[in-house]
């Protein structure tokens, strides 16, 4: 006899399903865009959208309603880790396509300058912080170290999205500042995705020697390989599908390519989003991207399933644990360190670069701005069990308070800063990329 079919999903499942989709788009959505009209990244309201409906609010004025809505039941909720795994798996490829690598190579030397000290500095803060955090924020199980690792990783990226679309807004993408600040945010990018790759592998494979090593080369190995094998593969499945008039198939091959990615680094035991966002690197540099063409995919990720994706990610915080003053300490040491180890990294590379204090200024303003990048680690710390739910809540405010302080320190660094002066000091040859997601 054959093997009996799989059940279909209950129709008590799917319902709950459709109507968590429906009202977390509709208050993302709808929070997002009064963000935006307060001057303040959409993140910010789609964030507040799973604050509203989670355990923070909903669960104390509504506990009926909110456990109706999100049931303690553990296969309800796989469906919306999973609708939102793709939104953050797509999210991710799209910012690797959307980096802009010939500005890197314009700025190179201060950028490189910049993006180090920026990363290098948080990053060892962090983890000497995370040493010295009480040890009831570390969950069961989990390494100090590699606890300690994760943070620093967290406390030292950045997110080209919210430093552009803040750039955007007050009209300073022009200017060369705001060119060298995204090209710092680019290398910032790709060295936060390989540090995210290596101890993610190692929270994974536990702290050994063996694991240690084989958790720098896997990422290493598949950098290399995507870069030889992948590099020719991409570019002529673009070409072929460049050739049609519609969009679909350049929207589906992306697709594709981004979903193939993240598979095989979640194979190799990797995060699924270094996958992604190296194959979106490579569509990115593959000469054969026409951005026109995936204006439909951006459009369906950013208006969809990344609103969905933010607000399942505030659904797990608990700001009811800043009650506690335990929590609240260490949010307040966390928060403090994250601001002042990415401002004075930002501004000693600048400083060493011969830019002026403001200039020095305006870049640890634009670099400090976590936003999207530092939603998708926390929520990473959390799948793999290196964060708990107090530590959780700590760095996902870290990425909101961060990206609300950007506009108002750009804003009075760069008033000071005379365009003139910005050429003699050899930031010259601006010209605008194509604008950023407004995250």
């Amino acid at each position: 006899m054959g093997a009996a079919p799989v059940p279909t999903l209950a129709s008590h499942t799917l319902l709950v399903f459709l109507l968590q989709l429906a009202l977390l788009l509709v208050l993302a959505l709808a929070l997002g865009q009064l963000a935006a009209r307060f001057g303040l990244p959409a993140i910010v309201g789609e964030l507040l959208a799973g604050v509203v409906v989670g355990p923070s609010v909903l669960s104390h004025v509504w506990p009926a309603g909110a456990d109706w809505l999100l049931p303690k039941e553990t296969g309800q909720m796989h469906l919306l880790d999973a609708f939102g795994q793709v939104g953050v798996v797509l999210l991710v490829g799209i910012t690797g396509m959307d980096l802009k690598f010939d500005l890197v190579r314009r700025r190179r030397l201060t950028a490189a300058r910049v993006s180090l000290a920026g990363l290098l500095l948080p990053l060892g803060l962090g983890i000497g912080v995370g040493y010295l955090l009480p040890a009831a924020l570390v969950p069961d199980g989990t390494s100090p170290t590699v606890f300690s690792l994760f943070l620093g990783v967290a406390m030292c990226v950045t997110a080209i999205p919210v430093i552009a679309k803040t750039l955007i807004d007050m009209n300073l993408l022009h200017r060369s500042i705001g060119q060298l600040t995204l090209a710092a945010g680019v290398i910032d990018d790709i060295v936060g995705w390989f540090l995210l790759s290596i101890v993610s592998a190692m929270a994974t494979a536990g702290l050994s020697t063996g694991t240690i090593a084989t958790s720098l080369l896997h990422p290493v190995a598949v950098v290399l390989v995507a870069w030889v094998a992948g590099r020719p593969l991409v570019k002529a499945a673009l070409r072929a599908a460049g050739r049609s008039p519609s969009p679909a198939p350049t929207v589906a091959t992306a697709t594709v390519i981004v979903l193939l990615g993240a598979a095989a680094t979640q194979a190799l035991h990797m995060e699924a989003v270094f996958g992604a966002f190296v194959c979106g690197a490579l569509i990115a540099t593959s000469g054969e991207l026409d951005r026109e063409k995936l204006a439909p995919l951006r459009t369906t990720v950013l208006a969809f399933l990344a609103p969905v994706f933010f607000a399942t990610a505030g659904i797990r915080m608990d700001l009811t644990a800043l009650t506690r003053p335990v929590v609240l300490g260490a949010a307040c040491v966390v928060l403090t360190v994250a601001i002042l180890g990415k401002f004075a990294g930002a501004y000693l590379g600048a400083k060493l670069s011969g830019l002026g204090r403001w200039e020095a200024l305006a870049l640890g303003a634009g670099m400090n701005s976590r936003g999207v990048i530092e939603v998708v680690v926390a929520m990473v710390g959390l799948q793999l069990g290196v964060l708990g739910a107090e530590s959780y809540t700590v760095i996902i405010l870290v990425a909101i308070v961060t990206s609300l302080m950007a506009p108002p320190v750009l804003r009075v660094a760069m008033a000071r800063i005379d365009e003139n002066a910005e050429a003699q000091m050899g930031l010259t040859d601006a010209r605008t990329p194509d604008l950023a997601s407004p995250r």
